[in-house]
């Protein structure tokens, strides 16, 4: 018998984003008004709702501010060229990877400094990505 597949989380709350993006709340709402296309719906009590493609879209912006020191006039200009190229969702999707090798590759240091003594476990699970289980120090 086949595994069966996990579903795939199609829709996140503001937390969810933030610890997703290692963003703040602040900033999220922020760049909503700075992004037109950052506009997630609300749900009955008023929370935020973000898709999928919102969060790759984050990370995008994410990438252009943080990682290419674009002002927010200039990430706005390089997003707007990317869509009308046709190439936003590719270079979108392109800067969430970018994050999640990060990520991936700042947990397996943290792994190897205890694996080495250098780090105790605690320290560790300390520095791994919000929501992701620590690594075990067994």
């Amino acid at each position: 018998m086949p595994p069966k597949e996990e579903p795939v989380q199609e829709f996140f709350s503001i937390g969810d984003v933030c610890a997703l993006t290692d963003l703040k709340p602040h900033v999220l709402r922020y760049w909503e008004s700075q992004f037109r296309f950052l506009n997630p719906a609300k749900n009955r009590s008023g929370n935020r709702v973000y898709q999928r493609r919102e969060v790759e879209l984050i990370m995008l912006v994410k990438h252009l501010l943080y990682t290419e020191k674009y002002t927010i006039d200039g990430a706005r200009q390089r997003i707007e060229e990317q869509r009308r190229a046709g190439s936003l969702r590719a270079e979108a999707r392109a800067a969430l990877d970018v994050q999640m090798i990060r990520d991936l590759e700042q947990q397996l240091r943290a792994i190897v400094r205890v694996l080495d003594g250098t780090e105790t476990a605690t320290a560790a699970d300390a520095s791994s990505t919000p929501g992701e289980p620590a690594p075990s120090a067994t």
